[in-house]
């Protein structure tokens, strides 16, 4: 077990979860590599287009260019991050057809807590940083939506 490492248990037995351990291997300390934002977001012109650029705990740090409003939406079970990189982001929350919003500059970030409807708006681009669990959608349960990406590219 000195190259891989425990990341999670199940308890299917009913027992204290030991005889579920998942091993991962342990990666190399030289293997680790670091990531330029700015050639990510140099990468792509897309809005609404998020791409990956790292991936923790079974969660994927994306990339995105936005642009304008996006649609209205929610995700059961995932809290979502925003972390504005440049640029400029609003994020509205909408709950019984009352609508709040948080105004984030560059270096801001907010957490949408899971279940909650929301949308962010940006008034020309903002270039933001998303922390989610892997596989979530970008537009969340509004996922029929024509800016849905089900399989984001990771850079």
């Amino acid at each position: 077990m000195a190259n891989e490492r425990a990341v999670g248990t199940t308890d299917a037995a009913g027992g204290d979860g030991a005889a579920g351990v998942v091993l991962r291997p342990r990666p190399d300390a030289f293997d680790v590599e670091s990531t330029s934002l700015a050639d990510a977001f140099d990468s792509f012109d897309e809005t609404w287009s998020p791409r990956i650029v790292a991936a923790l705990n079974d969660q994927h740090v994306k990339v995105a260019r936005l642009d304008g409003a996006f649609v209205w939406h929610s995700h059961a079970d995932a809290d979502e991050l925003f972390y504005v990189v440049e640029g400029a982001l609003t994020v509205e929350y909408r709950e019984d057809g009352d609508v709040d919003a948080v105004e984030l500059a560059a270096g801001d970030l907010t957490v949408v807590p899971a279940g909650v409807e929301h949308r962010p708006v940006a008034d020309g681009e903002a270039k933001v940083l998303l922390f989610e669990p892997a596989g979530t959608l970008n537009t969340g349960d509004a996922n029929d939506d024509e800016r849905t990406v089900s399989v984001p590219e990771r850079l």
